[in-house]
């Protein structure tokens, strides 16, 4: 298992939800953190907490839905000068629930795409470049284990794109310590997921963050958080070895 102390880690959607917990897991572990919010306003309460276990935190805003925000973030974290060894591109969003699906609009589909899957792609394909001169670098996209739920067609197809190019570049690094990873959260009590969900946010961890801690050089693998649920992030990493890599299918 890898130890985070002192490195760079960014996370994005880390203003609430599952990217919070995800941030003070890592703090907890004294791993330096890069947070991404929609605005700083936003990532207050969150760099407040992180704090308090003596890292350092720096709030980054940007409106993932611009492809120009995002790569001017980029630019600024660049400017930074410190090295980023992992992203933890969580934030995501689903649009609508439509119940007349057969007339849903393309604009669920150009909105989904925007911050689904594009934004983590350029944010991994920036730091993929970088990972790979050190030789080291842990990424984990945030997928969806959503199945035959045509009313949420923008949110479910943007997240199968996601899988899909995240699998096809894992192909490419197993073997390496430039490790991609997917992970599923589960349906939890989010903003995104709604107070109905079933599970609570915290039973994501320590199953999201599972791939930042794998040291196998196995890329391509999906982590399912519920699976991971009630396990100390020591036994996470010993199950993960256990899960299959699939490097470019999740048939």
């Amino acid at each position: 298992m890898i130890d985070v102390k002192g490195r760079w880690a960014l996370i994005t959607g880390a203003s609430r939800g599952i990217g919070r917990l995800a941030a003070i897991f890592l703090a907890q572990r004294g791993c330096n953190l890069i947070l991404h919010g929609r605005t700083e306003q936003h990532l207050e309460p969150v760099l407040k907490e992180v704090a308090a276990y003596g890292i350092e935190a720096i709030p980054m805003a940007c409106e993932l839905s611009d492809t120009d925000a995002v790569r001017d973030m980029l630019r600024r974290i660049d400017a930074l000068g410190m090295r980023v060894d992992i992203v933890l591109n969580n934030a995501g969003v689903q649009v609508a629930y439509r119940t007349d699906f057969l007339s849903t609009p393309a604009a669920d589909y150009e909105q989904s795409f925007r911050i689904n899957t594009i934004a983590p792609m350029l944010i991994t394909y920036h730091f993929l470049e970088k990972m790979a001169k050190t030789g080291f670098g842990r990424i984990v996209n945030t997928t969806s284990g959503i199945r035959r739920e045509p009313q949420q067609a923008g949110y479910s197809a943007s997240k199968a794109a996601l899988d899909k190019v995240t699998m096809d570049l894992a192909s490419v690094y197993d073997g390496t310590d430039v490790i991609l990873s997917l992970t599923d959260p589960g349906w939890c009590r989010t903003d995104l997921g709604g107070p109905h969900a079933p599970n609570a946010p915290e039973s994501a961890l320590p199953g999201v963050v599972a791939g930042v801690f794998v040291d196998d050089k196995r890329s391509g693998r999906c982590f399912v958080a519920p699976d991971f649920h009630g396990m100390t992030i020591e036994e996470a990493v010993e199950h993960a070895k256990t899960v299959p890599a699939y490097l470019g299918s999740l048939d």
